[in-house]
């Protein structure tokens, strides 16, 4: 975990003895936006998919044209385990949040399918775990250079308040696509820091729900994690910002579904909201007031009522 950097600067430190000057002044911090988040979060660290754009449909199509192949394929002994991969259910509990890798072996495991593991210049298909993740790869990069990924509009309302508050804020996705969705969806610019499937892969850093993808990106903001929020749409990664000690998790569930809202907070999220523009104050919202919006978020150590 990385110091705060205002501790370190000698600016800080006592006046030598004898001397008539008192202690230095603090270095001043921008004036975080008036967010409805425990006191204390100086950095925001957002996954991609899901909480910043809406290729997550895109990559639930994809996935559900794969596996569904490869359930034709190689049906599994049991005919329960037959049906059709779900866009919704099978892939928030699957694959949401996961590298690719693992996401194919645990769909394919949850259905019965013993596939073997495959090398990595396996084509896309169907015969090993890793031809159908490079099926999936196929069929997202076809739907991505297609066009139409864009960012949500509360996200982007919720960043520009960051930015012009100085508040750090940095991308994280275990997608080797994340820059190319963001510059796709025009909001590359609104982050001091990315890290992505590439760099993941360089670093060697485990996939959620191991915390490193997050504990990587508020290192590079130069922010105790601490005092660092987390926002994530996926059990996977909710769960990875409470492992982490993360100073606030916030799960993002854009469905009408209360039990997924419900198992995200299950899963490490101090709060759930179904737009990131709830954590924003109303428009002509006097100071500490924040009517018709939800309540201050507790923080991980305050207790929660029953969900």
């Amino acid at each position: 975990m990385e110091q705060d950097p205002a501790t370190d600067d000698p600016a800080t430190d006592d006046a030598a003895p004898g001397s008539d000057r008192g202690p230095g002044p603090e270095p001043r911090r921008p004036a975080a936006p008036a967010l409805s988040v425990p006191p204390g979060v100086r950095a925001w660290v957002l996954d991609t998919d899901g909480v910043i754009t809406d290729s997550a449909r895109v990559h639930a199509a994809a996935w559900k044209a794969a596996f569904d192949t490869c359930l034709r394929d190689h049906p599994p002994p049991d005919p329960a385990d037959r049906r059709p991969f779900d866009p919704g259910e099978d892939y928030r509990r699957h694959v949401d949040g996961k590298a690719r890798l693992d996401g194919a072996a645990a769909f394919l495991t949850a259905r019965g399918l013993r596939l073997p593991a495959g090398d990595p210049r396996d084509p896309p298909g169907t015969g090993s775990v890793r031809a159908v993740a490079a099926l999936k790869e196929r069929l997202f990069t076809e739907r991505l250079r297609a066009g139409g990924i864009e960012a949500y509009p509360g996200t982007v309302r919720l960043l520009r308040a960051l930015q012009r508050a100085g508040v750090p804020r940095a991308a994280a996705s275990a997608s080797r696509h994340a820059g190319e969705l963001l510059e796709s969806a025009g909001v590359r610019d609104l982050f001091d820091a990315l890290v992505d499937g590439h760099e993941t892969a360089r670093l060697g850093l485990p996939g959620k729900p191991d915390p490193a993808l997050f504990l990587e990106a508020a290192a590079r903001l130069g922010v105790p994690v601490r005092e660092t929020a987390v926002v994530e749409d996926a059990l996977a990664g909710v769960e990875a910002g409470r492992r982490g000690g993360f100073g606030l998790v916030v799960g993002v569930n854009r469905t009408e579904d209360e039990g997924a809202a419900g198992e995200l907070r299950r899963h490490g999220a101090d709060r759930v909201v179904r737009d990131l523009a709830e954590l924003l104050p109303d428009p002509g919202s006097g100071p500490g007031s924040n009517p018709g919006r939800p309540g201050p978020i507790p923080g991980p150590q305050t207790e929660k009522g029953p969900e």
